[in-house]
């Protein structure tokens, strides 16, 4: 069955997706956005921590805060914590459900139409046009469009097939909902033996009601689901958490770039991309930075009837000249970090706390919480301690310091 013909077909209806809908539909585009899910959905792997200048740049409703963050606890292999506070909310954490719900219903005011439940299957680039088929009602339908935006996540087939390359590194992000008790702020847990290669978080969402409620989760280069449920078991334990026996949510996700973010007629924004933060796996403010150039340059290649890969070619060179760099210093201390045994990870922690050094390093000139690599530069100029040597002999020729 052939559907009907649109400007632009964005595939996914995440945040990244919904955002540009809105944007090339209230510049008076055609556009349809097809997402897998249905519109009740959402996937809990994602905390919904979100800077306050996403936030605002998004323009979101108050209502969508669950918590606000301005404190945090950061507990290294033996347990003993450094917390660090600064007098201004750094971060929301946001309803992942209503962030969706909102941005796409912001981009449904402007006219995109949406199609829930409707997975893509394939895209066939043409010469005029380019095509998408989507199963809508469990039946195949052909849809064409001027032009196709991928922003459903980290799925290498398809930017695999159209020769736009495929992202090879990635770890597992794997997450649960649970009932707290007595946790008022951020944790974040740093060892190799609770989440390998990577980091765990125990992050309120509801403080101050009965019962509390929190995100359980970590990142870690494999065995996710496994490592999470030990580490559920031992805040169970200390009797941080009151349930233990919950649903864990898992997904993949990218730690670098895809080689090409664009061709005839497509561009690929958001996690699709690897526009996610390498140190954290947040992808939210990243994919929004992509969206907004991929939305002007694809606005721009659609009102003078230019489609090539040439002219499309601007996104990638405006985003990378963006993020790109950033993104690379994450990718190689994310690489340096994973090489770190918990007696390094200990040692990094003790390095940083009797000098007043952690404190230093929440200066607005050090620390962003978007912009990661200002913090790690400025740990690598004030410490020469030894668990620091190997990520210098990666970073700083990078970093060209």
């Amino acid at each position: 069955m052939s559907g009907r013909f649109y400007d632009v077909i964005i595939v996914g209806a995440g945040p990244a997706g919904s955002y540009i809908a809105y944007e090339l539909a209230s510049r008076g585009h055609n556009v349809g956005v097809f997402e897998q899910r249905s519109v009740l959905e959402t996937n809990t792997c994602c905390t919904g921590i979100i800077s306050t200048e996403c936030f605002c740049s998004l323009e979101l409703s108050p209502e969508l805060v669950l918590t606000k963050v301005n404190s945090a606890k950061f507990f290294p292999p033996s347990g003993k914590y450094l917390r660090l506070q600064t007098e201004n909310v750094q971060a929301y954490v946001v309803n992942r459900l209503l962030l969706d719900k909102a941005l796409a219903s912001k981009a449904q005011s402007q006219g995109a139409q949406y199609f829930y439940s409707s997975p893509v299957i394939d895209v066939i680039p043409g010469k005029d046009s380019i095509q998408v088929e989507a199963l809508c009602s469990r039946a195949s339908e052909i849809f064409s469009a001027r032009a196709v935006v991928l922003a459903n996540g980290f799925r290498p087939k398809l930017p695999k097939k159209l020769g736009l390359g495929k992202i090879k590194s990635f770890l597992i992000g794997a997450q649960a909902e649970v009932e707290a008790k007595d946790v008022g702020e951020l944790e974040v847990y740093f060892s190799q033996k609770i989440a390998p290669g990577g980091f765990a978080w125990l992050v309120p969402t509801c403080v101050g009601t009965s019962p509390n409620k929190a995100y359980v989760g970590l990142l870690a280069t494999s065995q996710a689901k496994l490592h999470l449920q030990k580490f559920l078991n031992n805040l169970f334990s200390q009797s941080k958490i009151t349930s233990r026996e919950v649903k864990i949510e898992q997904k993949a996700i990218p730690v670098g770039t895809l080689a090409r973010s664009y061709r005839d007629r497509i561009l690929v924004i958001g996690d699709a991309a690897g526009q996610v933060k390498p140190t954290t796996g947040g992808g939210i403010y990243f994919g929004h930075l992509g969206a907004r150039i991929a939305a002007r340059v694809l606005d721009e290649a659609l009102h003078s009837d230019n489609l090539t890969a040439d002219r499309l070619s601007r996104y990638q060179k405006e985003w990378k000249a963006k993020m790109g760099r950033e993104l690379s210093r994450g990718y190689w201390a994310r690489r340096a970090y994973a090489k770190l045994g918990d007696r390094q990870i200990e040692a990094i922690f003790n390095a940083l706390d009797p000098n007043g050094l952690a404190k230093a390093l929440l200066k607005p000139d050090n620390f962003s919480f978007d912009w990661h690599s200002r913090f790690i530069l400025a740990i690598l100029r004030h410490s020469s301690a030894y668990p620091w040597l190997k990520i210098r002999r990666l970073l700083l020729r990078e970093a060209s310091l």
